[in-house]
């Protein structure tokens, strides 16, 4: 898989073409799962671990790689599955990818190949129990189901980030916000949207919730049908990018070019972040960009905005 990810920088031709480049890999067993290859950083075979004293069982062990050390986790195991053996990790693979401001490491069983689909085709995973909850999304793919797993539900019970805006930020808050519009939240982890939620709703605003940017277009034409403009009801979208049926990318494209909705403020808010070109949020018309996830970096952000309104 040396090389594999080179030409990543030119894939920005997909965005606003509601298209991604999934990278596929195997845990244990025959089941596929997929990755945004904007996420990944590097796919490498396992190097040598170091273990860390009183770490958490689904880590196997620190790498250092290219002057970093990273954490590494299994995979498998974080989803409820058995882990790689002991005696497999030579022959096991680690990807490198950068969410919400980390890089960490993926220990896996293998990785497949490439492959370019389109987001309406990536599909909410099915209703379930078990290790479903671990998904975000699911897709075909040569008649094979291919599962999207929640990354940022792991690393939520892994590494858990701050949720609560600092007091410092809030006693900047002097202004009454209690009668303005809301905020509406679109994000198809549940994590985010309850992490983006809390920290909206601790600066005054209320926030109206969906979980992918078709849910959320639908809404915006809803509520734009009587010939008011969505302006008139909501005082920004804050959006993640990689979400089943429609990206982020995408419902902007589709806001900016319909004029009841392209006065709309709206800021991508994604994981995507030390891999993310910020050419690519020009090049659909988003307003803003932001990396997840920092309760006072967003708190600050979005007072700013509605108080430029």
């Amino acid at each position: 898989m040396a090389g594999v990810l080179d030409s990543v920088n030119q894939r920005t031709q997909l965005v606003g073409q509601n298209r991604l480049e999934l990278l596929l890999f195997r845990l244990r067993g025959r089941q596929v799962y997929g990755i945004n290859v904007f996420k990944v950083k590097e796919v490498l075979q396992c190097p040598k671990l170091s273990s860390i004293p009183n770490s958490q069982r689904v880590v196997r062990g620190v790498a250092h790689i290219r002057g970093e050390t990273i954490s590494i986790i299994d995979l498998a195991m974080s989803i409820g599955l058995p882990g790689v053996p002991a005696e497999d990790l030579p022959n096991s693979f680690v990807i490198i990818t950068e969410y919400n401001r980390k890089t960490q490491g993926f220990l896996v069983g293998g990785v497949d190949r490439i492959v370019n689909m389109n987001w309406e085709d990536i599909l909410p995973p099915p209703k379930g129990a078990g290790r479903d909850v671990y998904l975000t999304a699911v897709t075909k793919l040569d008649d094979k189901l291919i599962e999207i797993i929640d990354v940022e539900k792991i690393l939520a019970e892994f590494s858990p980030l701050r949720e609560d805006v600092n007091e410092e930020i809030l006693s900047k808050n002097t202004k009454d916000r209690g009668g303005l519009l809301p905020v509406l939240v679109v994000d198809d982890s549940s994590v985010a949207r309850r992490q983006i939620e809390r920290c909206v709703s601790a600066i005054g605003l209320d926030v109206i919730t969906r979980n992918d940017g078709k849910q959320a277009l639908e809404f915006l034409k809803e509520i734009t049908a009587d010939g008011s403009r969505a302006s008139d009801h909501l005082s920004l979208v804050i959006s993640d990018v990689e979400m089943p049926e429609m990206d982020g990318y995408t419902l902007v494209t589709r806001c900016k070019g319909d004029p009841a909705l392209a006065d709309l403020y709206i800021m991508l808010h994604t994981s995507l972040s030390g891999v993310f070109n910020r050419a690519m949020v020009e090049k659909v018309g988003a307003d803003d960009f932001m990396a997840k996830f920092s309760p006072d970096e967003l708190a600050e952000r979005v007072m700013e905005i509605i108080d430029r309104q």
